[in-house]
């Protein structure tokens, strides 16, 4: 099982709570981010894009905790930037661990291997390693060489101390998937609890923009990686949303699902899109116009969206909803997927990408952005 039965209890008792309360709109996952440095500097990332000033300030420990105590969320993933970059990261974990908030640290892994001293195992804490595929496509889609190799290191001392693990994969045009298929084994084979699958956001300031896919190139991609699945892969994701990534089940976005927390702020609407901040988390649910954002609002940068953080609150929330929700998601984890795909949506614009199966990968492409140790 990808998820601990005592996560599960407790994001499932959450989850009716707010259902009996009456709440339309809560958090699922707090999205808190300490920083945005990084030691990498990745082609298809937008979040390092800011000058160094601004990469050189962080979050204090007791910021983080008055924003978790603020969303009340059950999960917390800290991305970045790097977040073993923040010298207080120890110190911010052990404070969500004693609050007993289940806790994804979100990480390059340049660092982990070094760091693992500075933490304590725990079912509250797993390190979620970012891995884009293979050593080669990784490798790429990261700019750099050797970080898969780096990465497979820490996973496997990470795991041998006794902490939970998983990976976080981001997939952009040009993937193959039978080298993907390929990947899974190689994740699974190191032990990693689960693995949790994404299509890179087309981020306005990401220096690649060639390689972002469009929504009909997203539904063929997972398609394609995902007939047949093994029995050995777990993912860390709702069955709802891994068929909304096949296209085989409709979710539209809940951006307030998983609301952000920066030095800026409470970021409006989501994790994603950028268009300025509030100073406390009732402020953004009350501010922010939601019906402006998600497909169906025809804002075209949600058009392609189908990120994890828009729709996997989503799939949860339909989850226990109703019956039919829980029922649909039982039969998917017992039964696994159906046999057959439904036929895609015809989309206005015609997708770039028609062979899932393409061995073309992606032009080399170094490009220089402000690294910071």
């Amino acid at each position: 099982m990808s998820v601990p039965i005592s996560q599960m209890w407790t994001v499932a008792s959450y989850v009716l709570k707010q259902k009996l309360l009456g709440r339309k709109r809560y958090p699922l996952v707090l999205m808190l981010e300490p920083l945005f440095r990084c030691n990498l500097a990745c082609a298809g990332c937008g979040k390092i894009q800011f000058p160094v000033e601004i990469l050189r300030k962080q979050l204090t420990p007791e910021q983080c905790f008055d924003a978790v105590e603020q969303c009340g969320a059950p999960i917390v993933s800290i991305p970045g930037g790097e977040p073993l970059l923040h010298p207080q990261m120890p110190e911010i974990v052990a404070g969500l661990v004693k609050r007993k908030k289940y806790i994804y640290l979100c990480t390059n892994a340049l660092k982990l291997e070094k760091s693992l001293s500075q933490f304590q195992p725990s079912k509250y804490l797993t390190f979620s390693v970012h891995m884009d595929g293979p050593r080669e496509e990784h490798d790429h889609a990261v700019c750099r060489e050797g970080t898969y190799d780096i990465a497979v290191s820490a996973i496997k001392a990470a795991l041998k101390q006794g902490f939970r693990v998983t990976t976080n994969t981001t997939l952009f045009e040009g993937a193959q998937p039978e080298r993907i298929r390929g990947f899974f084994d190689e994740m699974m084979a190191l032990g990693v609890e689960g693995m949790m699958l994404s299509p890179g956001y087309s981020y306005e300031k990401a220096p690649d923009q060639d390689h972002f896919l469009q929504r009909n190139q997203t539904y063929r991609l997972f398609r394609s990686i995902l007939s047949a699945p093994k029995k050995a892969w777990q993912f860390n994701q709702s069955p709802l949303f891994v068929e909304f990534l096949k296209g085989n089940h409709d979710l539209e976005c809940t951006p307030w699902g998983n609301p952000t927390y920066n030095i800026f702020g409470w970021q409006k609407p989501c994790y994603l899109v950028d268009e300025g901040h509030t100073q406390t988390f009732d402020q953004l649910l009350k501010e922010v116009e939601w019906a402006n954002y998600g497909t169906q609002s025809g804002n075209p940068k949600c058009a392609n969206c189908m990120v994890h953080s828009g729709y996997e609150p989503s799939a949860v929330n339909e989850t226990f909803s109703s019956l039919g929700g829980l029922w649909k998601t039982a039969k998917l984890t017992l039964f696994g997927p159906p046999k057959s795909n439904r036929p895609l949506p015809q989309l206005e614009s015609e997708d770039r990408f028609d062979d899932p199966h393409s061995p073309q990968q992606p032009e080399e492409k170094q490009t220089k952005l402000p690294v910071l140790q």
